[in-house]
């Protein structure tokens, strides 16, 4: 596996990292503007990621099914969100500005819901990054090691404030700085892992790789709506979301097809 494949792996994982290092240099917890700002802005991200990087690469994949070339993306798409419902139900979690569980009941601490919500929100970014390296290595069709880099890095740039979001309010909830950031870092590290065990399966995907891609897709939109947008569109003066969604959108598209 090449450096480029691995540094590629990796830089998603940075941007989280680098985000909850703010814990470190910033004395005040985000404001709530500002969260939605960045919340708002990761959607955008997500979003555009999963049209550009991940749906419109699994149809031009299929394009030899004539009129059918929408099977494979709207499979996959729907499996990624069931999976996504199912790990939503399972995992016992807790979003920010809430103290209602979702999951399976558990004993856990609040910080530790806390910090599996942000991983469950994480886990269909590794796996995007990850299948996309994969059909770089394959040599899939319409899959290029710019587009996988554009992926990489928008996915890095909206981890960034991912990783001030989750770390910052560890701090304010008593949580010391080293506490609140390896919360942060442990809520990424789940994105290496995943994409680094798709990359040495990939050939066993490559016959289902079309799947894959909107299987994605699919679980990237169901963070999205589920729970990026809700956060973003919550209280008075929410047009900040909106704004910045757009502006996270635009980014990620300008990246996609510079890159790709």
């Amino acid at each position: 596996m090449s450096t480029d494949i691995l540094s590629g792996l990796l830089i998603p994982f940075m941007g989280t990292t680098l985000g909850s290092a703010c814990v470190f240099f910033m004395k005040h917890d985000l404001s709530r503007e500002v969260q939605r700002a960045l919340t708002g802005f990761a959607a955008g991200v997500m979003t555009a990621a999963s049209i550009w990087s991940l749906i419109i690469p699994a149809m031009d994949m299929s394009d030899g099914m004539g009129k059918l070339a929408f099977i494979p993306a709207a499979v996959g798409f729907w499996l990624g969100i069931l999976f996504l419902l199912l790990l939503d139900s399972l995992i016992p979690h807790m979003h920010m500005h809430t103290d209602k569980a979702e999951g399976l009941p558990s004993k856990l601490a609040r910080t530790t819901m806390m910090v599996l919500a942000v991983t469950l929100h994480n886990i269909p970014e590794g796996m995007a990054v990850g299948i996309v390296y994969a059909g770089v290595l394959t040599g899939s069709a319409d899959m290029t090691s710019g587009g996988a880099l554009a992926l990489a890095v928008g996915i890095a740039i909206q981890n960034f404030p991912e990783g001030a979001i989750i770390s910052m309010p560890l701090h304010a909830e008593g949580n010391s700085k080293g506490k609140a950031f390896a919360g942060g870092f442990l809520s990424g590290a789940v994105e290496p892992v995943g994409a680094l065990l798709t990359i040495l399966s990939a050939r066993l995907f490559l016959p289902v790789m079309p799947y894959l891609l909107s299987f994605a897709a699919g679980a990237m939109i169901y963070v999205v709506v589920e729970e990026l947008i809700p956060e973003m569109s919550e209280g008075e003066h929410s047009n900040i979301g909106v704004i910045m969604f757009s502006v996270g959108f635009t980014l990620m598209m300008i990246l996609d097809v510079a890159l790709g």
